[in-house]
């Protein structure tokens, strides 16, 4: 089933309603919560990345992201848990939370052995690129800072 997943963050926070179940949640469910997920990311890491995304949602569990690492796994979107529909969705609001937080896109090179891993079946280069995209924001944490101490 899916891993537990429990995400606090300023912009959204009900932490509890989909901790077990994420596959549950409507579509606006779904972008608020990767919306808090990227926000987050950017937060702790200076960065977001779409696999961390997945990772957290709960989409992917941490077992198939190793083996697909691994080369075990043909494809990372074999392994996750929701359908390429939803997935396309995620994809999109990544990409739109990259323009409201003003990220810098930076393309990341997954590999094996010096082989390019794949994230999806087709090898379609636009989908491939979208999901090695990370997405840097180093003003993110400070900007949340500024905002405490101002209000």
């Amino acid at each position: 089933m899916h891993e537990a997943v429990e995400i606090k963050s300023t912009v959204f926070s009900c932490t509890v309603c989909y901790k077990l179940y994420p596959i549950l949640m409507n579509n606006q469910e779904l972008a608020k919560k990767t919306e808090s997920i990227f926000v987050s990311q950017c937060w702790h890491r200076g960065y977001a990345s779409p696999v961390q995304v997945l990772l957290d949602l709960g989409y992917l569990s941490k077992k198939d992201y190793e083996s697909w690492r691994k080369g075990n796994v043909p494809y990372l979107e074999k392994v996750c848990q929701t359908n390429l529909s939803k997935l396309s969705f995620i994809m999109k609001q990544i990409r739109s939370c990259a323009v409201k937080y003003h990220c810098r896109p930076s393309f990341t090179v997954y590999h094996r052995k010096g082989k390019k891993l794949c994230f999806s079946k087709t090898g379609d280069p636009g989908i491939e690129k979208n999901y090695a995209t990370h997405y840097v924001n180093m003003d993110l944490k400070k900007k949340d800072e500024t905002e405490e101490t101002d209000g």
